[in-house]
């Protein structure tokens, strides 16, 4: 399919662009760009609130153009053998065929738009420390479970994907960013507010937005082979 390369190239762009955005609002912001969520650089009353958001919607937009990508990439899977013996231990086939990958980069998008057209109050308060608001929550869920659903995006395709290219860097990316989101939670639960979350949420989505640029360039050069 010949749009596949260009909805591919447009998924990397997207991303890109929506992360460039989001990363200009916390550097023009009134704070150092390494404190505080990244998220109340969209609350209102900041300088780039509007701008961060759309950012943030843009790079949703790019996250469900590489699922549209990868959907209707032919031979998108490969199953290497130790996938094969993972399968014989119950696996599901589904999990192998690349259709669970390809759903939670639907459903990682969609969270990140709520995310983006949700915005949390000042300072980004959640429970237990600060009172919070219908809103807070609903950001601060959407936010964390489109992660964890992108992660899970990271590992099937690192059990399924037919390039190893695809495989090797999904490995590399979901390898540190689990761990790396287990001690962002217990920060955020234990300890709360501080400058250690902030730098390792970026991180996070670092390693997110390194990620999702690279396989949306890899697969655009995959489909443009076929």
């Amino acid at each position: 399919m010949k749009w596949i390369p260009f909805t591919a190239v447009a998924a990397a762009l997207a991303v890109a662009g929506g992360a460039g955005t989001m990363m200009f609002t916390l550097a023009a912001g009134p704070g150092p760009w390494w404190r505080g969520y990244v998220s109340e650089a969209g609350t209102d009353g900041q300088p780039y609130a509007i701008t961060y958001r759309w950012g943030l919607i843009t790079l949703a937009l790019g996250v469900a153009l590489l699922g549209a990508a990868r959907s209707a990439m032919p031979g998108r899977t490969g199953h290497p053998a130790w996938t094969r013996r993972l399968a014989g231990l119950a696996w599901s086939p589904r999990l192998l065929d690349g259709t669970v990958a390809v759903w939670a980069l639907a459903v990682a998008a969609v969270l990140a738009a709520v995310s983006g057209a949700v915005p949390c109050t000042g300072g980004c308060p959640l429970p237990p420390y600060e009172p919070t608001t219908v809103a807070d929550v609903v950001h601060a869920a959407a936010s964390v479970v489109g992660m964890v659903v992108l992660a899970a995006a990271m590992a099937t395709m690192w059990l399924s994907a037919s390039s190893r290219a695809v495989r090797w860097l999904s490995a590399a990316a979901v390898l540190p960013m689990v761990p790396l989101g287990v001690v962002l939670g217990v920060i955020m639960l234990a300890v709360g507010r501080v400058t250690a979350g902030a730098v390792v949420e970026r991180l996070v989505l670092l390693i997110a937005v390194a990620w999702l640029i690279s396989v949306a360039l890899l697969t655009a050069r995959a489909a443009a082979k076929t």
